[in-house]
């Protein structure tokens, strides 16, 4: 896939200055966008350092989460885990209490495994090569190109989403985005045009799709800095690119969930080992929506006894594919059953699934 600029060979015209002309041409978008970089993005802590483990630390976090809500768990989280070593050893329920909020917790967990992949096999360095960052835990197509060239200065693209949605639109391209022979062709010719300042160009393109090159059909096409070499611009398409092939449609669980205190604090059951919130702290649930008399019964069943009466209201939680719809059992409990359950002691995580179903007046 060419990014050039279009460029009409002049019959008479030698093939040599011709080819000159053209590869300076097909050149300028990056000039283009590396002019406009410095005064235009914005000011984002992980910006501000070349360093690997910082670098990877932001890039798992971006992942599926806004950048506004990123800051503040990336601080936390460095200044809680400043290396690969303090990474590596730190307790999973630790680990899980410093991610808790950004959600997708697999994310952490892999951090975990590749910190002590790192450890292990190259003395707690990060490797700066690409294709030793893929074997990494964790660590993806995109993911390996930003810390390769970010923090390495390794020239190869970071290839996520928005430069996706950019280089649709610069080659009004009308190719489905989420096929995964069209993320490799882009990437290929990203490669091809690489400048020297790879990490800096990457930066770039992330951010003028993020601010600029928008998605749902509202590009700001009068602040791009592309505006003049955009295909899609010239052709009216850019409003309606990229094509992406429909998501499937969210499953819908019904579930019956017990948020149940005892002297104060949260009862809480662990998760199993693989699935879905694998290993992390849940309220007690059960399948299905139960009614008032069910919901009593289950308590007594647990050798639980609500003190002052059950309280019961709605809550959602949206995952990636699955979408729960929870009918909530709140009440602060006494009876032998309680010693079934673990406390939250400020020390366990509790999902976000979970903890909207804490009642808000407690």
């Amino acid at each position: 896939m060419s990014i050039s600029v279009p460029f009409r060979k002049v019959k008479g015209v030698p093939f040599a200055f011709a080819a000159a002309v053209w590869y300076t041409v097909r050149m300028d978008w990056t000039d283009l966008l590396l002019q406009w970089y410095p005064g235009h993005h914005r000011d984002l802590p992980w910006r501000r350092t070349r360093d690997p483990y910082a670098v990877w630390i932001s890039e798992i976090m971006l992942q599926q989460t806004r950048v506004a809500a990123v800051v503040p768990y990336y601080e936390r989280f460095l200044e809680a885990l400043p290396d690969v070593g303090a990474l590596a050893a730190v307790s999973d329920d630790r680990l899980m209490r410093l991610w808790q909020g950004l959600g997708y917790y697999s994310r952490a967990k892999n951090l975990k495994k590749a910190a002590q992949a790192v450890c292990e096999t190259y003395g707690g360095r990060i490797p700066g090569r690409y294709e030793t960052l893929l074997t990494l835990p964790g660590i993806g197509g995109y993911t390996a190109g930003a810390i390769a060239s970010i923090a390495f200065s390794e020239r190869v693209p970071a290839v996520d989403g928005n430069v996706l949605r950019v280089m649709m639109r610069l080659q009004n391209d009308p190719s489905d985005i989420a096929d995964p022979k069209v993320k490799t062709r882009v990437f290929d010719a990203l490669k091809a045009d690489m400048p020297e300042d790879a990490g800096t160009f990457n930066q770039a393109m992330m951010e003028l799709g993020a601010t600029v090159c928008v998605p749902n059909g509202q590009p700001r096409c009068g602040e791009c800095p592309l505006a003049s070499v955009c295909k899609a611009r010239a052709a009216g398409t850019a409003g309606i690119l990229p094509n992406k092939r429909a998501k499937k449609p969210r499953a819908i669980e019904e579930k019956t969930v017990f948020a149940l205190y005892d002297h104060g604090a949260p009862l809480l059951l662990k998760r199993p080992d693989e699935g879905l919130l694998a290993g992390l702290y849940e309220l007690p649930n059960v399948p299905g929506t139960l009614s008032d008399e069910q919901a009593a019964a289950w308590l007594s069943a647990q050798g639980l006894h609500p003190v002052g009466g059950l309280m019961r209201y709605s809550a959602k939680h949206v995952f990636t594919h699955v979408e729960w719809h929870m009918r909530v059992y709140a009440a602060s409990v006494s009876g032998d059953g309680t010693q079934r359950f673990l406390r939250d002691d400020g020390t366990r995580s509790i999902p976000t699934a979970f903890s909207v179903c804490l009642p808000k007046d407690r």
